[in-house]
């Protein structure tokens, strides 16, 4: 889908084309705030950092940054990264479950390998949640250029600094960040999964349409996303109230938001404007 709509709007331009621009518009928030909430864990992360002086491996999260950017090489990074080092430090001491906290990993690779493979564990995934930061940031930056360009957004986000870089979109994300690390780890990854599952949804329905419009000549029946919607279902279930609250909440003002962006269009309170250069995608 990537090389069929190549634009910064990336997974908004699918549904757009398949769903219509007020569906590609709900898909570019769930996403973008997703993605901004993704973005706030590592704030707590820092703040974590500084009270207990030990950097925490947050395994669950990697996991989600691992399945979005890496898929190609999804089963490789999950062994080297994730499974071989639990097998390793559960084989090599004692299993107290009351120990395996936020953090432990650290530990672990100190009784393993001493203070060393600590600091080096430590340093590792500094370097590895700076770098999960610097790429979602850009990602979120650049959807919303990208939903500027298709006149989704004020004409304002699409300005790019003489370097190329959307950045009143990083600024817009990067307060979003700001706003949102009163959540506690726990509770962002919850909302994260929950806004993040709602968009996949609604991007393997714009595939089928897609598939359909355009006679994609595929027989995978995973094409159809069957299982991996079934699964997104049971994450869905088990969202805390708190976070479920929170996040219809935000699915709800996306409905509310476009509309009013619409009608000041309208009135010409705020700029919008469409790059000619962008073929249309709303042609049957």
């Amino acid at each position: 889908m990537g090389t069929m709509f190549p634009e910064n709007g990336g997974y908004v331009v699918w549904v757009s084309s398949a769903l219509g621009p007020f569906w590609g518009f709900q898909l570019g928030w769930m996403k973008w705030l997703s993605g901004v909430i993704d973005n706030a864990l590592y704030p707590v992360l820092f703040l974590d950092y500084l009270k207990s002086a030990i950097l925490v491996i947050f395994l669950q999260e990697k996991l989600i940054i691992l399945v979005r950017h890496f898929q190609k090489h999804f089963f490789m990074l999950l062994f080297w990264g994730i499974f071989l080092p639990l097998l390793v430090g559960t084989g090599a001491i004692e299993v107290n479950r009351e120990l395996w906290c936020d953090g432990y990993f650290s530990e672990v690779s100190r009784v393993i390998g001493g203070v060393w493979l600590r600091t080096w564990v430590q340093v590792a995934s500094a370097l590895s949640n700076m770098g999960m930061f610097v790429t979602e940031m850009s990602s979120d930056s650049f959807q919303l250029l990208g939903m500027a360009e298709r006149g989704m957004l004020p004409e304002f986000f699409a300005k790019r600094s003489r370097y190329g870089t959307p950045f009143i979109s990083i600024l817009f994300s990067a307060s979003g960040v700001i706003l949102l690390s009163w959540l506690s780890f726990q509770e962002i990854v919850a909302a994260e999964n929950f806004l993040y599952c709602f968009g996949m949804l609604m991007e393997f329905v714009a595939f089928v349409k897609l598939r359909k419009k355009f006679l994609f000549r595929r027989n995978w029946l995973c094409d159809y996303g069957l299982a991996p919607t079934l699964l997104i279902f049971v994450v869905l279930a088990f969202a805390s109230f708190k976070v479920f609250v929170i996040s219809i909440s935000a699915v709800i003002m996306g409905l509310v938001l476009q509309p009013c962006l619409k009608y000041m269009e309208r009135k010409r309170w705020l700029r919008f404007s469409v790059n000619p250069d962008l073929p249309d995608i709303y042609a049957a």
